[in-house]
């Protein structure tokens, strides 16, 4: 009996004792063999780690004015593996976010789900007022641009605050700073969530952009070339303002536009800074540099008589070209051939350069890019020799089988505004000096000075005369290329200018393409005004009296 009694006892003990080894073992498992599994899974049930981009860096213009700022924006989202109310939560995704209703049904198993981004207040107002409490909220920095005529310079920010185009893209390491880690936790008595920081991964603000442009010159110069393209039924236009002895670029402007800080629906082509990215041949405006070749390689003087054959068309070598009826002449001095756009004239010097006529326009720039450094800048083209047909001088001679950007144009009027040196266009504002090459004798370009002021008080460019102040310029019209032929119906249209006063000196280009208006049809009428209204602009901006 007493020993049945013990044996008893050993089993119990025994059984006791193996069900406490086995619930040690097990825990030993739980808290020390799987610690890093059932620590991962609560993380992942009351902490959500998200990627937080710091305050991004300002983009100024050549003032210290803000063209790119921060701000606070809300955005929602969900922890679709603990709602509280889930069809409450659908119902109101079904009427204000139904793209989120939609992916809601396959995220049941997630445990975060942005809802929207950079929601609008009323939206935040409606989910309050509704007491959604599982839909939640947190600010994110974002972007706010208040001058619409920077969009294209500038870009945009994407839904994440990263540059997308412009220099918001090309400088987005600079502007963006370093990214931290931020993790979201659940108070399980209140359930309220908050932000906690790893302080061992700590972001880096983005540094400060600033630029040479000038904002208040730019929204000016928008405003105006936006009125001129809608009076004129135009396609588009282009505008460029540089400053000639640094190569600071201080408006650079194209319109159509778009809104930078409503960005839903966005057409693509209107987001191109086209004074940049767009090459077109631009006619008349080139033989301003067929004229500075020519007097440079001295098979020309600028008050040699050239005969222009008093007539409209003319053959040579085999080839016919014709010139406008308003600049039809006989014999008149070669500053006058240029002043009166006289291409008759303009062939039979340019076939005096034949080849060196090439090598003049590389030199000034033309088919190489200015080394601004924005994203899809064209390089345009310039027929070389060795491509040549028999009628390829006489298109050289007037802007013909060589494109070119806009801003190509105004780095290579800068030549002539600065006397004779070649400078690299700038849109970052760094103050290092400017070492710019010589590459035009001073008296040669004194000789095409001249000539241009001739060209605006006398000839094509009169309607670019502003009382008071020393204009020199030339007009420019060209017929478009169209599926490898010239189209007599699409025109672009350009005037190529300078303003100076005393110390004060600066390089205007104007563009329109395709005027709808059948009168307007030269760059005299079109281009030429424009040119005009926006340097008195200009120098009413600047104080030049």
């Amino acid at each position: 009996m007493r020993q049945s009694s013990k044996l008893r006892s050993t089993l119990i003990f025994g059984c006791f004792f193996a069900l406490y080894l086995i619930l040690i073992i097990n825990l030993y498992c739980i808290q020390i063999l799987q610690s890093g599994f059932f620590s991962g899974l609560a993380n992942r049930q009351y902490q959500i780690e998200i990627t937080n981009h710091p305050i991004r860096g300002e983009i100024l213009d050549r003032h210290g004015q803000a063209v790119a700022v921060n701000k606070d924006s809300v955005s929602a989202f969900i922890l679709p593996k603990q709602l509280q109310e889930p069809i409450k939560l659908e119902l109101f995704l079904k009427k204000h976010f139904p793209v989120s209703y939609e992916r809601l049904k396959h995220a049941h198993d997630k445990y975060f789900m942005y809802i929207a981004r950079r929601l609008p207040d009323d939206l935040c107002m409606q989910a309050q007022c509704d007491q959604i409490i599982d839909l939640k909220f947190m600010h994110e920095p974002s972007r706010y641009y208040p001058n619409e005529a920077m969009g294209q310079l500038v870009g945009i920010t994407n839904i994440d605050n990263q540059g997308v185009f412009g220099l918001e893209q090309l400088y987005n390491s600079i502007l963006a700073g370093q990214a931290n880690k931020v993790v979201l936790e659940k108070d399980a008595r209140s359930s309220h969530y908050y932000f906690k920081r790893d302080l061992h991964d700590q972001g880096k603000i983005g540094n400060n952009l600033d630029l040479t442009i000038d904002s208040d010159l730019q929204a000016l110069v928008y405003e105006s070339l936006a009125n001129c393209v809608d009076q004129l039924e135009a396609e588009l236009g282009m505008v460029v303002i540089m400053d000639p002895k640094n190569g600071e670029v201080l408006s650079l402007v194209s319109y159509p536009g778009f809104d930078p800080n409503s960005t839903q629906v966005l057409d693509q082509e209107s987001t191109k800074l086209l004074p940049v990215t767009n090459v077109y041949e631009y006619g008349s405006i080139m033989k301003v540099f067929v004229a500075l070749a020519a007097l440079a390689e001295g098979v020309v003087q600028a008050d040699e008589l050239i005969d222009c054959e008093n007539k409209s068309e003319t053959s040579i070598d085999g080839m016919k070209f014709t010139t406008t009826k308003s600049s039809v002449n006989g014999e008149i001095p070669f500053s006058e051939v240029v002043a009166r756009s006289n291409n008759i004239g303009m062939v039979k010097v340019a076939k005096r350069l034949n080849e060196k006529l090439y090598d003049h326009y590389v030199k000034l720039g033309f088919g190489n890019k200015t080394g601004v450094n924005f994203l899809g800048e064209q390089s345009g083209y310039v027929s070389h020799p060795a491509k040549w047909s028999k009628r390829s001088i006489i298109s050289l001679a007037f802007g013909y089988e060589l494109t070119a950007t806009l801003l190509q144009v105004a780095r290579a009027f800068s030549v002539i505004a600065n006397g004779g040196y070649l400078v690299k266009p700038k849109l970052i504002l760094d103050h290092k000096p400017v070492q710019p090459v010589k590459i035009y004798q001073t008296n040669i370009i004194k000789i095409v000075q001249d000539i241009l002021r001739n060209t605006v008080q006398n000839g094509t460019g009169v309607r670019a005369k502003i009382h008071g102040y020393d204009v020199m310029g030339k007009t420019g019209t060209a017929n478009l290329a169209i599926n490898g032929s010239y189209c007599p119906d699409k025109l672009i249209f350009s005037f190529a200018g300078i303003v100076q006063k005393g110390n004060y000196n600066r390089v205007i280009v104007t563009c329109i393409k395709n005027v709808k208006n059948s009168y307007k049809k030269y760059g005299a009428n079109t281009a030429a005004p424009l040119f005009e209204k926006i340097a008195e602009q200009m120098l009413v901006h600047d104080k030049v009296v």
